[in-house]
């Protein structure tokens, strides 16, 4: 049996913390995407064929296509000290600087790595200053980490590797009015929430990560640096603590309230009166009207995974949905304060319950709370889709969010678009006559 302890904040959220284990994509799987965001990197991942055969089956792409990442296979040898990792991990190194010669190299450590205390963060520098290629180990395992924080313990890693101005006289006008954007998004997307910040008088200074290695931000004391997505808490805190940057805590730009109140937040902290957003907010809703349609009155229920569910939820309260359990593997409640605060504040204008959070949630608990609770919809790891799908219940893969473009404005219709697919889809099947 599960023990849950239950805590009450000033807002009125109630908090719920439950033993369940991390229940989530593997945080390696963050491989897939910053491989082809850092266009100039090579990522080695160093497990046993487990870790292998998982990035194989996720990212799809074979090995004779030869994608800019790669496994180191720990064997019987490497797990009992009977190996030289130096030098297995010094050979593979340069063996990856021969064929592909990239500006950066990430080792990612995974559960083996951990558990057999491999000192990553020892061999690196002394392998670096060998090979002549800057070395960035994260530790993205799932004994401490879920699926989407693999990419907060990379861009962590990788802030370190910032530059800082020359010391000497630094433009103050420059600073008061730029800021560094951190989290990975598609060009297309980190485009448009450029051009929406420039809008309002305000320059990106640059984004982590950027699209090359060799063109990482500079980020000097006292900068300003703000977060695209939920899960980037240790992203934040390093930039903080290490880079001694300013962090403005927002709500995320996920949904076109979201993404107003983001803006806002930015153009408040920089003492500039915003121009148009409520204009901008009202022209996307309208564009929503369809699926909103589909989904007024509908519930929902969030099992957890990738640590987007606070603002999906608060998106589709906002459409008209009723949420009734957010699962959330992990949850930094002063990095998400903002976030929490939009939460509670859209409830009640939407005049509906407040939603109970579970954090680290059990998931055969939650299986019993769905059949009672009989949602519309569920959003849930695949594991357990295709058995809720058995007891007629619609689902929708929670992966699917983390990589689809749901940031911005542009992008709110793929976000009800993914929810309402399933919902479209087995009424349709209801609604076929087989002869």
């Amino acid at each position: 049996m599960a023990l849950t302890k239950s805590i009450e904040i000033k807002d009125d959220l109630a908090f719920e913390c439950e033993t369940g284990n991390y229940h989530t994509f593997c945080p390696i799987s963050c491989v897939s995407w910053l491989y082809q965001k850092i266009e100039d990197s090579f990522f080695l991942v160093i497990g046993t064929k487990t870790c292998g055969y998982f990035l194989q089956n996720a990212m799809g792409v074979m090995i004779f296509a030869e994608p800019r990442y790669a496994m180191a296979e720990l064997e019987e040898g490497d797990i009992s000290a009977q190996l030289n990792d130096y030098e297995e991990l010094k050979r593979l190194c340069l063996q990856i600087k021969k064929d592909r010669n990239p500006s950066v190299i990430f080792w990612i450590g995974t559960c083996t790595t951990e558990i057999i205390k491999m000192d990553l963060e020892g061999l690196a520098p002394k392998i670096e200053a060998e090979i002549s290629i800057p070395i960035v180990v994260a530790r993205a395992n799932g004994l401490d980490y879920a699926f989407t924080q693999g990419e907060d313990t990379v861009l962590s890693a990788l802030a370190q590797r910032c530059r800082g101005k020359n010391s000497g006289l630094i433009n103050l006008i420059d600073r008061t009015m730029s800021i560094v954007i951190f989290g990975s998004l598609p060009n297309t997307v980190t485009n448009q929430i450029t051009l929406e910040l420039e809008q309002q008088g305000i320059s990106v200074s640059g984004w982590l990560p950027s699209n090359n290695y060799t063109s990482l931000p500079i980020i000097s004391p006292g900068d300003y640096v703000v977060g695209i997505n939920p899960f980037l808490s240790r992203t934040a805190t390093t930039l903080m603590r290490r880079r001694k940057a300013r962090l403005i805590v927002a709500p995320f730009p996920i949904g076109p309230d979201g993404t107003r109140a983001w803006i806002e937040k930015i153009c408040e902290v920089f003492e500039v009166e915003p121009k148009g957003l409520f204009q901008r907010e009202k022209d996307v809703w309208s564009t929503l009207d369809d699926y909103i349609a589909l989904i007024k009155g509908k519930s929902v229920f969030f099992m957890g995974d990738n640590l987007l569910e606070i603002s999906l939820a608060r998106f589709l309260i906002r459409c008209g949905m009723i949420v009734y359990e957010i699962g959330i593997p992990y949850m930094d409640k002063r990095y998400q304060k903002a976030e929490l605060d939009l939460l509670k504040s859209t409830c009640s204008e939407m005049n509906v319950m407040l939603p109970k959070i579970v954090e680290k949630p059990d998931n055969y608990n939650q299986l019993d709370r769905i059949k009672d609770l009989k949602p519309d919809l569920v959003i849930t790891g695949m594991s357990y889709a295709n058995p809720l799908e058995a007891r007629g219940i619609n689902t929708k893969w929670s992966v699917e969010f983390t990589f689809s473009s749901i940031h911005g404005f542009s992008n709110a219709r793929d976000i009800l678009e993914l929810v309402t697919r399933p919902l479209r889809r087995n009424s349709s099947i209801s609604k076929m006559s087989f002869s």
